[in-house]
């Protein structure tokens, strides 16, 4: 530990001071969507009965733990790095024996009065072993085997969160990759992993006989237009063939694999409802009316970003006021404090508060950015991106899925979102970016 005299040599306070804006602006709004007419305001933050009280109380644990970290030595994150890692992946395991069942996900576990998410808590250990291996004299990144070792480390956990029925928080696993990007990871495999995504679109948007004919007539096209060089060198023609076959075989196999046997049905009811199409793997849905299904949208999944968006708009240019916001007072939004916290902001403070909140995102993201680039460490540089990486994915997200721009994934809005892990765990890897670039003239390993 340090003495409490050194604590504030070399910290970067702009971040501090974003950090606690961002946490009344988060109580406020919690606040807000939940205080009863009514209810004493002194007494209900007392009596830990409330959500906002709750999260008052989380609000202070949170400080302690980021105090204790800025009082650590550096050094003691690498040091520990592994270690954490596995005690993250055993937190994992034991959630599969002693989970609770809580609102359709088998990731937590409660300990009392509270319920704690490995799932959450495991971006942290995974930011730091990551930080960890880059910076082994040994890792070399351009060598597959070392893409491999650094994927395995997040994969792992993202697999077991899968099998949790988390497949969100799984999601935000795979920004890490856009880490491993800066660091040199070829530009191939984020090219695959798009392309993927794109062809997954296209399998919702177009039916499976005509989207199998259109690749092949791109397939065709490509290797006319490419047939001088094919004279020259048939490993294109092999590289083309190979790439039609394998966009087909997504196509045809993969994609219905992942929404029947990976994802959840209401996982997938949202992703059809973003682009306006019927889910084709829920049986119901195919004996319906088109009476019948529209109704069955207006009270599905589709149901809390109609509202959601419903709410933002009603706020105007200026907002109605935490008080006077009716859609999101009255419970009109499902989940309004947690996953949909940005519409209580959207209505409550209207088109200039919800960009003087992206304001404040947009120059933590970029504080992020300047403190990665100047570290002379390779670990505290890899571990400022992965911090940036799960912040960046996390906002964009959460925030895109409440106009309707991205499938409701379940997600927290950081340090605006209710929940005491979710709160915890973005404390302490800004609490950890905050103590590695308090010592960034250091070469910490």
């Amino acid at each position: 530990m340090r003495n409490n005299a050194a604590i504030s040599k070399g910290i970067d306070w702009s971040l501090v001071w974003i950090y606690f804006v961002l946490m009344v602006i988060g109580l406020s709004a919690i606040f807000a969507a939940t205080y009863q007419e009514g209810d004493p305001v002194l007494q209900s933050f007392i009596a830990f009965k409330t959500d906002y009280s709750k999260q008052f109380y989380f609000w202070g644990m949170a400080l302690m733990v980021g105090f204790i970290i800025l009082l650590t030595d550096s050094k003691f994150f690498p040091t520990t790095a592994n270690f954490w890692y596995a005690v993250g992946i055993i937190l994992l395991l034991l959630v599969f024996p002693f989970h609770s069942r809580i609102k359709g996900t088998e990731s937590i576990i409660r300990i009392g009065a509270f319920n704690f998410q490995p799932a959450e808590f495991c971006k942290i250990v995974v930011a730091l072993a990551l930080a960890k291996y880059f910076s082994r004299p040994e890792t070399d990144f351009n060598r597959a085997g070392s893409q491999f070792t650094a994927a395995l480390l997040v994969l792992i956990p993202a697999g077991l969160a899968i099998l949790q029925r988390e497949t969100g928080l799984a999601l935000v696993y795979f920004s890490f990759f856009l880490m491993m990007y800066r660091e040199g990871l070829p530009s191939i495999i984020p090219t695959i992993g798009f392309s993927f995504a794109i062809l997954i679109i296209a399998s919702i948007l177009i039916p499976p006989n005509i989207l199998a004919v259109l690749l092949s007539v791109i397939a065709i096209l490509l290797i006319y237009f490419s047939r001088r060089q094919i004279r020259r060198r048939r490993q294109i023609l092999t590289s083309v063939l190979f790439i039609w076959a394998i966009a087909v075989g997504i196509q045809r196999f993969a994609v219905p694999f992942i929404f029947e046997k990976v994802l959840q049905k209401h996982q997938v009811e949202r992703i059809y409802n973003l682009f306006g199409k019927d889910n084709p793997y829920d049986p119901q849905q195919r004996v319906l009316s088109e009476d019948a299904s529209k109704k069955k949208k207006e009270r599905g999944s589709s149901y809390n970003v109609r509202q959601s968006k419903i709410a933002i708009g009603s706020g105007g240019f200026f907002g109605k006021g935490i008080f006077s916001a009716t859609q999101t007072r009255y419970d009109f939004v499902p989940e309004q404090r947690t996953d949909f916290i940005f519409c209580t902001v959207g209505e409550g403070f209207g088109f200039l508060g919800s960009m003087l909140l992206l304001g404040l995102y947009l120059t933590l993201l970029l504080k992020m950015i300047n403190i990665a680039e100047r570290q002379r460490s390779t670990y505290s540089r890899v571990y400022a991106y992965g911090v940036l990486s799960v912040f960046f994915f996390h906002i964009v997200v959460n925030m895109a899925m409440t106009i309707g721009l991205a499938p409701v994934i379940g997600i927290p809005l950081p340090f605006i979102s209710y929940g005491g892990t979710a709160l915890l765990t973005f404390t302490v890897l800004l609490a950890i970016l905050i103590r590695l670039d308090a010592d960034r003239q250091m070469v910490i390993r």
